[in-house]
């Protein structure tokens, strides 16, 4: 059984970040499950993040232009032939953590057979994992366009300021359609506590669902925010952490 988690949000908000911490706080509570990161954003931001320079996307074996690292075998299927192009592009990051990078995504409209060959192969692939975390762009809109997959948990990363928790309402209203059956709610990050309540009632207001809060730390690398994430987790629609 495979669960997912997508980080959607405006840029600059640490949906990179919260999405490597998640995987952290995974690790050490589920440690022999197996994990795969899917980088949805154009950016690349996840990929840097690990300091990978990929250039080994599902974009590049869709389009023709990745190089493999071995000789293209005979004699398969096209359905075959992607299924194995994509094992030749995930990036092992971690013991039992793997890595795949999308970057330019086929729009719905195009009819091409490999369009839904790479769809179903990338459906099999995720069904792989027990946990799959997806760092998206904007909204869910983009990631759907990958990859028509359940959404577990969808969360909104924003800031507590006025504007960006408004944006979060458009977001959400976008991305609902693709969550399904899963549940979606908002983290705000770098909060101030002064401007905690004006967000949260703002966020009550859009009928947007307060996972939790990360303060705004001086020191961020340094400070241990695994607590916080724990009481997070617990509210999210994943299985549980045994105590």
């Amino acid at each position: 059984m495979t669960s997912t988690i997508a980080f959607i949000g405006k840029s600059g908000n640490g949906k990179t970040t919260l999405a490597k911490s998640f995987l952290k706080l995974i690790k050490k509570n589920f440690p022999n499950s197996s994990i795969l990161m899917v980088d949805n954003d154009l950016t690349l931001e996840l990929s840097d993040s690990f300091g990978i320079k990929t250039r080994n996307t599902i974009y590049g074996v869709k389009s023709g232009k990745h190089e493999y690292k071995t000789g293209i075998p005979e004699g398969m299927s096209k359905q075959e032939y992607i299924e194995w192009a994509l094992e030749d592009i995930i990036i092992e990051i971690d013991e039992n953590v793997d890595m795949i990078a999308s970057w330019f995504v086929t729009p719905k409209d195009c009819h091409c057979p490999s369009t839904k060959l790479m769809r179903d192969s990338l459906l099999k692939l995720i069904s792989r994992y027990e946990f799959v975390i997806f760092d998206c762009e904007y909204d869910l809109k983009y990631l759907n366009l990958l990859v028509d997959c359940p959404i577990d948990e969808a969360i909104i990363v924003s800031k507590p300021d006025k504007k960006d928790v408004a944006l979060c309402a458009k977001i959400a209203e976008s991305s609902r359609k693709y969550v399904y059956d899963g549940q979606m709610g908002a983290i705000l990050n770098k909060v101030q506590k002064d401007k905690l309540n004006d967000a949260t009632e703002l966020l009550n207001s859009f009928e947007l669902n307060l996972l939790g809060y990360l303060e705004k730390f001086d020191d961020v690398d340094n400070t241990d925010i695994t607590s916080i994430l724990e009481i997070i987790y617990s509210r999210m629609n994943l299985p549980q952490i045994e105590r």
